[in-house]
């Protein structure tokens, strides 16, 4: 198995204060480490959600030695209310998000997640739905470069699109390696990232819908929570750490920009959260220890007694094509 070190977490335990008696869910269960320090830290019980099947065999052996403090359900964060519900979690006292790929996911080339070793194109989280060589294969150019801008804020994505379009001509690209080639021969070397980041990000993305799947999660856990609990999300780019600051700016009373020192604005008292923290960032010592951990920003906040609002789309949408068709 893989390892798998969680990033921020004095942090996130600070920002749940979990205490004994307290009921928490840990929407990205992955290996298990907020789950652990949960627990340790007296959480007197823990629902641990994941939608990826191999996440949740991993962690069986931990539910087992854990009971009946540890339930695992396999559960993407659209379905986290209804996940809560059934298993008596709905209201809690905290829930944390830690938002994209493990590192089991990214080692493990069969999963189709990095471009570093070569792998089936695949990057699907969950068995269902279109794989990347599905997207790569079967979008229009416009769609694909849709999707590597609006997913990957991929500067050169019309060209790559079009790099994309013509080399399937000449056979599909079922391989990262494939893939990373000819992205390589695009967008040219020499800058602070590998010139396939953004578009893997951007595929990943748009074949597991995350940034939508972030912004119904967020909605749930506002839904679920207890007046009082408490909620911290991990991001580990712009695109996340933006719809979380935008979900609680609105979710404040606030708009993205506007000071805390001004003036309260009349809907600030139907503000559903406050008292927010971030955005908090590894240390030096956590970065030089893991190096995942240098990208990480984690926001919290604390659930108010008012009413959950409607969700406000905060999230690109993917292009309204079927890839397999």
């Amino acid at each position: 198995m893989s390892a798998h070190i969680p990033v921020l977490l004095e942090e996130v335990l600070d920002a749940l204060q979990p205490v004994a008696g307290a009921s928490i869910i840990d929407a990205t269960f992955g290996r298990g480490g907020y789950t652990q320090a949960l627990l340790a830290a007296k959480a007197a019980r823990v629902l641990a959600l994941d939608r990826d099947p191999q996440a949740i065999a991993a962690g069986e052996a931990m539910a087992r030695a854990e009971a009946p403090r540890l339930t695992l359900a396999l559960c993407r964060f659209s379905d986290l209310e209804a996940a809560a519900r059934a298993h008596d979690f709905v209201p809690c006292d905290g829930i944390v998000f830690d938002i994209g790929v493990s590192s089991p996911q990214i080692d493990d080339p069969e999963r189709g997640f990095s471009f570093r070793a070569d792998g089936p194109l695949d990057m699907r989280m969950g068995a269902e739905g279109p794989s990347a060589a599905d997207l790569v294969n079967g979008l229009s150019e416009g769609a694909l470069a849709d999707v590597l801008h609006h997913f990957g804020e991929e500067r050169q994505a019309r060209a790559i699109a079009r790099a994309l379009v013509k080399a399937r001509g000449e056979g599909p690209i079922t391989r990262t390696g494939a893939l990373a080639a000819i992205v390589a021969r695009v967008v040219k070397g020499g800058g602070k990232i590998d010139p396939a980041t953004r578009t893997f990000q951007a595929l990943r993305y748009a074949v597991n819908d995350e940034l939508s799947e972030l912004e119904a999660g967020l909605a749930a856990a506002e839904r679920v929570l207890a007046p009082g609990g408490r909620l911290a999300v991990v991001t580990f780019n712009s695109l996340e750490d933006r719809i979380v600051k935008q979900f609680f700016a609105e979710r404040s009373g606030r708009t993205a920009g506007r000071s805390r020192h001004l003036p309260v604005a009349p809907d600030d008292a139907a503000a559903s959260f406050a008292e927010f923290r971030g955005p908090i960032t590894a240390s030096a010592a956590e970065t030089a220890r893991n190096i995942r951990a240098r990208s990480a920003k984690l926001r919290a906040a604390l659930r108010t007694e008012r009413s959950p609002r409607a969700l406000t789309p905060l999230a690109p949408r993917l292009p309204n094509e079927d890839p397999r068709r």
